[in-house]
């Protein structure tokens, strides 16, 4: 069988957004390369995902880098923006 990957980017990093994120931890050909969230900080997006309040800790390992805008779980690296309008966003940059 062919096997094909798929890159996606998360418009909001709120609840769906999460769950989206995970679920794709556990698919081997879906690749989370972005996420857009104009009201969470990078910073606060690693401590969202990793201490979700209704579905508990993340498995894997969630960092963050401040100045890159990155978000790093278990060695897969997600560009992180801020754009209140997501048609400006270079979801491949």
């Amino acid at each position: 069988p062919i096997t094909m990957s798929i890159n996606i980017g998360i418009n909001g990093f709120g609840r769906i957004g999460r769950l989206v994120m995970r679920a794709a931890q556990n698919k081997p050909n879906v690749n989370i390369v972005a996420v857009n969230d104009p009201f969470i900080p990078v910073e606060y997006m690693e401590y969202m995902y990793k201490y979700d309040t209704v579905h508990g800790r993340a498995g894997g390992k969630i960092t963050h880098d401040a100045e890159n805008k990155t978000l790093n779980i278990d060695g897969s690296e997600v560009k992180v923006f801020g754009e209140m309008d997501p048609s400006k966003i270079q979801w491949g940059s």
